[in-house]
């Protein structure tokens, strides 16, 4: 494992392996007791020696130093954040380059590769985990090329194209200067300060060849045979320096197997033609010595070309050009340097205000953790009200569905707001009459046609209104008309409810005509005379005490016998039965010790169960004082009671009603 960083104190805390006595409280006592050793007195941990010697601690600079290679996994969290966009494309580029195919790389929670995300695939992106992808080349040239610069960089913006014009007949002028360019001058190539060529002139592959590595590299420098090269790059620093034709003679240029001599030359190019562009560009002539241009004294040590001290001299005069040369890249390199440094103070001042910026950011992100918290709360106890109420209006609906009570809500409009199921029994109601007034709906209601009446009268009076109502149907139902006050106590409408009271008028109606029967058992009860009730067979189904009193059987005995045997011999067994009510018949009966009794009957019948008998017995003496003298007798069993002195004595002494 290799552990860097930056600043030696780093490293040197780190290779100590020390850590203070709180971090039992992060690490279980496994994971203690089997990487670390408690240090005397107990006050600190320190890292077991078998992990300390896994490891490799080195100062090491991720910008400017070469970077490790062939890793499995590296971490670096909480660095990139501190770095520009183009800084933090070139870190990502080297981790790219360190990695082993389907390595891993480990970034900060507020880190990402950016739009290098086409060379790592994502894992985790939650916790930042990415592996490198296999097809991908840039990023290793990218990271190799920050520590293995190309000798040349293009910085030229050239001018734009032209458009596309007519060609034109050229002048006689014209065609001679052409022709005599293409016969007569050397070859040469327009270029910048990098060496980058910008136009060909002639045929310079003599001088020219395609350089080596990828395709499409149009680099003067790169390109020049062996022997050009170092004297080309000479030219054209000395040329870029002095604004000076540089020149040089007589140069071996090895052609086809053979070397050759050449006469270079490098000159600035026009003004008029530098001045529109954003960095000088220079003419490189190219043209093969001729016998004439050589020296006579240097033909002799051309000839020997193995002559030691010829070589020698070369040798001293190619040194002497690599002094220059690195005299001159020193130059280049200090004010490089000095440019690096203030460009260094500018990312350093940036670093900090991002720093800051991130400080801020992370404050920021920390308040709205806290917010989102509190909206989590929130939205938790919001979901609970929301789920109590949901309980609370099923509740109500099933409440108001099921007590069987018909119940309209309506507001100031006397438009209807809601209605239980039991309401459209009463009121024709139906779902998407919910908003239209409550007046236009048809009621089941049998005479009464005041409920809008009513209504206005409740909101405006805040009294309510009760009354008992009868349905087409005949149900009954007590109606209520209350105002529908708020928990603010504003009214915001009325209440209609009808209950069923049906079974209640039924009942009040029973006990009515019960209390009517009791009453007439009563005077039945109570009357002197003989009555009794006897079923279309002669079976006795009631007898009176005045009946017992007459005949001498009791009640229980009468309801055991049949009619049959209170008749004399030749009397007619059930007289009167053509008639539901009869005139006063005078005849005979049996009493219980055998005598026989002269009555006077009224039968009355009774819905096919029999006949009432009202018994009168005659007295044959007409000096018999009156039973009834001094006391009511009744005429029928409705009629009120009447002394006997208003009406006129009959003529036998008769009780009679």
């Amino acid at each position: 494992m290799f552990a860097t960083d930056i600043d030696s104190r780093a490293i040197a805390t780190a290779r100590a392996g020390l850590y203070p006595a709180s971090i039992a409280d992060d690490i279980t006592p496994e994971r203690l007791a089997r990487f670390f050793t408690a240090e005397p007195g107990g006050s600190a941990y320190r890292v077991h020696k078998s992990i300390r010697d896994m490891m490799v601690f080195s100062e090491h600079d991720l910008v400017k130093d070469p970077s490790f290679s062939k890793l499995d996994l590296v971490s670096c969290r909480n660095l990139l954040i501190y770095m520009g966009a183009e800084l933090q494309k070139k870190v990502i580029s080297l981790f790219h380059y360190a990695l082993l195919p389907g390595g891993m790389l480990f970034l900060g929670s507020s880190e990402t590769v950016g739009e290098l995300s086409d060379v790592f695939a994502v894992v985790d992106r939650k916790s930042k985990a990415y592996q490198r992808k296999e097809d991908f080349q840039g990023a290793q040239r990218a990271a190799l090329g920050r520590f293995l610069p190309p000798l040349t960089m293009k910085h030229v913006a050239l001018p734009p194209i032209a458009d596309k014009v007519q060609p034109q007949k050229l002048s006689l002028r014209s065609l001679t200067e052409q022709t005599l360019l293409h016969h007569m001058a050397p070859a040469g190539a327009l270029v910048n300060g990098q060496g980058d060529i910008l136009y060909l002139h002639g045929r310079t592959g003599m001088f020219l060849e395609p350089a080596a590595g990828e395709a499409g590299i149009n680099n003067i420098v790169k390109m020049a045979r062996e022997g050009l090269r170092r004297e080309l790059t000479i030219a054209l620093h000395k040329a870029a320096v002095t604004h000076q034709r540089v020149q040089a003679l007589n140069l071996r240029v090895k052609t086809n197997g053979h070397f050759s001599l050449v006469n270079l030359a490098v000159c600035p190019a026009a003004t008029g033609t530098a001045s529109a562009l954003e960095s000088p560009l220079y003419l490189v002539v190219l043209e093969l010595a001729k016998v004439q241009d050589i020296p006579a004294d240097a033909r002799p040590a051309l000839a020997a070309s193995g002559d030691t001290q010829a070589h020698i001299a070369e040798l001293t005069e190619e040194l002497q050009a690599k002094e220059e040369y690195l005299h001159a890249a020193n130059e280049e390199l200090e004010t490089s340097n000095e440019e690096l440094k203030s460009s260094n103070e500018e990312m350093q001042s940036v670093n900090g205000e991002l720093q800051s910026t991130n400080e801020e950011l992370e404050t920021s992100k920390e308040e709205l953790q806290s917010i989102n918290e509190e909206l989590a709360t929130v939205n938790t106890e919001l979901q609970t009200k929301v789920a109590d109420l949901s309980r609370a209006n099923n509740d109500m609906n099933n409440l108001l569905a099921n007590t069987g009570i018909g119940t309209i809500f309506v507001d100031h409009g006397l438009r209807i707001l809601r209605f239980t199921p039991a309401a459209t029994l009463i009121i024709n109601l139906i779902l998407s009459d919910v908003g239209r007034p409550v007046g236009h709906i048809a009621s089941n209601l049998l005479g009464y046609d005041r409920l809008v009446a009513d209504v206005q009268a409740v909101l405006r009076d805040l009294q309510p209104i009760e009354a008992d109502v009868e349905t087409l149907e005949h149900r009954h139902y007590t109606m209520r008309i209350l105002p529908y006050r708020t928990l603010d106590n504003v009214i915001e409408g009325v209440v209609l409810t009808f209950v069923e009271i049906t079974e209640m008028v039924r009942t009040r109606v029973a006990l009515r005509k019960a209390n009517e029967l009791l009453r007439l058992a009563v005077v039945v009860r109570d009357a002197f005379d003989a009555i009794t009730v006897q079923d279309l067979d002669g079976r006795i189904l009631a007898w009176n005490p005045g009946a017992e009193r007459m005949y001498g059987w009791t009640e229980a005995e009468a309801l055991q016998m049949n009619v049959r045997k209170r008749l004399p011999p030749g009397a007619p067994v059930l007289p009167g039965l053509s008639a539901h009510t009869l005139e006063p018949s005078a005849t005979q009966r049996l009493a219980k010790d055998g005598t026989l009794i002269d009555i006077i009957y009224r039968a009355t019948g009774r819905a096919r169960t029999g006949l009432r008998y009202s018994h009168h017995r005659t007295y044959p003496n007409p000096s018999t004082p009156y039973p009834c003298q001094g006391s009511p007798w009744i005429n029928t069993i409705a009629a009120p009671r009447k002394p006997c002195a208003n009406r006129p004595k009959p003529s036998c002494a008769t009780r009679h009603r």
